[in-house]
């Protein structure tokens, strides 16, 4: 079995801390750091939908995600307006998913909640800690808006948080750093529920194959590392 660099058991994830309400004005934000993984999430509110949503009773929640310059050991270039690489496009309609899974749009009224992720500080996992992160955004939103009686009861159905997995010399690990990530065999990124559903699976080979009984281990891993990250939700979110 690899030796991790951090100790860590193959099922543990990285040390979570997150600091809700961030910033000033955004009615949800979350500073999310696991490990070396730094993101923030702010949630803002549209007072309206998409075209295809107008007149039909219903909400919507879209994402945007973003690696800062100094996210990276070499800068990365800004994404400019109409310019977002191909890897951002997939991960903000990842979260967006994830997101709308566990939200009743029905109860949002006609509007639009924004979820911002910015990526301060990358070492693996950014979609996954920005997906875990959103979600105590979005959650203190919502309370915001029932507080100012936006919306008369909860559209959250479930929680939802996230984690990566992976075959690191045929061994299965949680929450990779980016140097597990970089050595895996097989790469992995899993979204599920608070009620132990999934949401999405992504997974690929890296130049080998992988037999089910490797796939059915990494996602029970994947199972125990979200349980872990949904706890650390909950206690986050029942904080004052």
């Amino acid at each position: 079995m690899p030796v991790r660099s951090d100790g860590r058991a193959p099922e543990q994830v990285r040390p979570i801390k997150i600091t809700r309400k961030y910033t000033k004005f955004a009615p949800g934000s979350v500073l999310y750091e696991s490990g070396e993984t730094r993101v923030l999430v702010t949630v803002s509110i549209d007072e309206e939908v998409p075209a295809h949503l107008r007149d039909s009773g219903k909400g919507w929640i879209t994402a945007e995600y973003s690696m800062l310059p100094g996210s990276t050991a070499q800068r990365k270039s800004r994404d400019r307006a109409g310019k977002v690489d191909g890897r951002s496009v997939e991960i903000q309609r990842l979260i967006g998913r994830a997101l709308r899974a566990v939200v009743d749009t029905e109860l949002l009224g006609e509007r639009t909640l924004w979820v911002d992720c910015d990526v301060l500080q990358a070492d693996g996992g950014t979609r996954t800690a920005a997906i875990s992160a959103a979600y105590v955004a979005l959650a203190d939103c919502t309370n915001f808006m029932l507080r100012e009686r936006r919306i008369v009861r909860s559209p959250l159905r479930s929680a939802v948080a996230a984690v990566s997995v992976g075959l690191v010399k045929g061994v299965p690990l949680a929450d990779l750093t980016y140097v597990e990530d970089a050595l895996a065999e097989v790469d992995m990124n899993v979204v599920m529920t608070g009620a132990g559903e999934f949401v999405e699976v992504q997974g690929t080979a890296e130049g080998r194959t992988f037999a089910r009984e490797r796939l059915n281990a990494m996602l029970d891993l994947a199972g125990q590392g979200i349980g872990q990250i949904l706890e650390m939700q909950k206690a986050a979110l029942a904080a004052p």
